[in-house]
C-alpha cells in the first residue's frame, strides 16, 4: 500500500483518542502501517486492516480507511500473535 499521508484527528472522539485508549501512540501505529506483516479486513466493520509489530514487540491490528493516497486510522489494539 502506498500512502503518502496519514490523517490524525486529535479532537475528542477522534482516532488519536481511539488508539491511545488501547495504550498505543500515533508513532507506534504509523510504524505498523509502514512495516506490517499481513493484511486483512476488520471482522466487525469490514474496513481494511494490517497486522504487525510495534518497535517494542507488541503485535497489533490497525484498522483504517483509505482516501486516495491518505490512510485514516480508525483504531488499533494489541491482539494475540498468530
Amino acid at each position: 500500500m502506498n500512502w503518502t499521508r496519514i490523517d490524525w484527528d486529535d479532537l475528542p472522539g477522534g482516532n488519536v483518542e481511539h488508539v491511545e485508549a488501547h495504550d498505543l501512540t500515533t508513532e507506534e501505529v504509523e510504524y505498523v502501517l509502514e512495516n506490517y506483516e499481513s493484511k486483512a479486513s476488520s471482522r466487525s466493520s469490514g474496513y481494511p486492516s494490517v497486522f504487525g509489530y510495534t518497535q517494542d514487540g507488541r503485535y497489533v491490528i490497525v484498522v483504517f480507511e483509505e482516501e486516495d493516497d491518505t490512510v485514516i486510522p480508525v483504531t488499533a489494539y494489541e491482539v494475540p500473535e498468530p
